[in-house]
């Protein structure tokens, strides 16, 4: 691969990651051009390739991902369980609530993986594979968080009533759109659990990377 090739390809990645990381359900080319540091014509040469692939999906000049990024989600699912586990077990057993990490999918948010805590009387049981709708509760509101702003979200009754939740996207991962949360019956110190579900968030998105 030439040198000029690899720059292509490493530019096109981050345009696929920063549509992934965009606010709302899509991107305006303009803002592409300004998080990838290039111009509007390049950003349009560089989307041509990843609609061809349905990676992306445009329409004017606002770009969505597209269902393509979905096939490769569920190709990677065991991969993403299994760097979750071990995280997860931390997260329940030190917060003493229930850990799950979710996936948006369109406009629905996807249970992939949970873990209980194992010394509570009493816990919130999350089954693997449940979804809502993606603007609802912690994780929702956790999708939809600015990369450079507070890394968790906090959400109490909602999307269920009378349980309290704090989550932390999972940044990182090229076209997935995830995030790790907690649910509990009880109210939780949302700054503690929030800090360390940031933490556990930046760990998996390592564990994935290496």
């Amino acid at each position: 691969m030439t040198r000029e090739s690899s720059l292509t390809l490493d530019r096109g990645l981050a345009l696929l990651q920063a549509v992934a990381d965009a606010e709302g359900a899509s991107a305006t080319v303009t803002d592409l051009a300004r998080v990838v540091g290039t111009s509007r014509a390049a950003v349009y040469r560089l989307l041509v390739p990843l609609t061809e692939r349905g990676l992306v999906w445009r329409e004017g000049s606002r770009v969505r991902l597209g269902a393509g990024v979905l096939r490769l989600a569920e190709q990677m699912l065991p991969q993403l369980r299994a760097s979750a586990r071990p995280v997860l077990r931390a997260l329940a057993d030190g917060v003493g609530a229930t850990a799950h990490l979710s996936v948006a999918e369109g406009d629905q948010v996807h249970v992939v993986a949970v873990a209980e805590p194992t010394l509570t009387t009493f816990h919130v049981a999350y089954r693997l594979g449940s979804r809502h709708a993606a603007s609802r509760g912690a994780v929702g509101k956790a999708l939809s968080l600015r990369p450079r702003g507070r890394g968790w979200a906090a959400a109490t009754g909602d999307p269920q009533p009378g349980v309290h939740g704090v989550a932390a996207p999972v940044r990182g991962i090229v076209g997935v759109r995830a995030a790790l949360g907690v649910v509990s019956l009880v109210a939780l110190d949302n700054a503690t659990v929030g800090a360390r579900l940031v933490e556990a968030a930046s760990t998996l998105a390592e564990a994935l990377r290496d």
